[in-house]
């Protein structure tokens, strides 16, 4: 079975945008269904991205996600260290401002993409970012997951393959 690992904006555009907490309660239950099944996971750096704000989301997941369910990246660094690798190879590319920001370790972009290569078989990255292979001004997650063969979705697809309602 493969685990889902959610980008921050998995969270922070449902809340934000299309599934509000004050609306969608049913997705939001869900979202706290898959976490508790262990279908959905995310990662330390993504927590501190959402708990930076003092908002309603940071509350419902400090209230409703598992303790576990936010994972410590530390043990993937040598992971990390071909990311890195990557990205700097494309360097040629990318603006360095573009490789600064996703290298960023107070980042979670470049962890969720090398959390999910550390387990590359059983896990899927979940984003709502579009790849866009020929901007030189942000690397997107998607491109980083192609160039380094990580299967990744948005979180509709996540969803259908889960075969998941709400």
């Amino acid at each position: 079975m493969s685990v889902y690992v959610v980008d921050t904006n998995f969270f922070i555009q449902a809340h934000r945008a299309y599934y509000p907490l004050d609306v969608a309660s049913s997705f939001w239950e869900k979202v706290k269904q898959l976490a508790e099944d262990g279908k959905i996971i995310s990662i330390d750096k993504v927590k501190q991205e959402i708990y930076k704000n003092n908002d309603a989301l940071k509350q419902w997941c400090k209230v409703n996600l598992p303790v576990e369910f936010f994972k410590d990246t530390s043990e993937i660094m040598d992971i990390y260290s071909q990311v890195v690798g990557w990205a700097i190879s494309r360097n040629d590319h990318y603006l360095p401002h573009a490789l600064a920001e996703f290298l960023d370790v107070e980042e979670a972009d470049a962890f969720i993409v090398a959390f999910t290569l550390a387990d590359n078989n059983n896990r899927i990255a979940v984003t709502q970012e579009i790849s866009e292979p020929f901007r030189k001004s942000k690397v997107k997650i998607p491109d980083a997951c192609m160039a380094l063969n990580i299967q990744y979705v948005n979180s509709v697809d996540m969803f259908r393959l889960l075969q998941e309602t709400f």
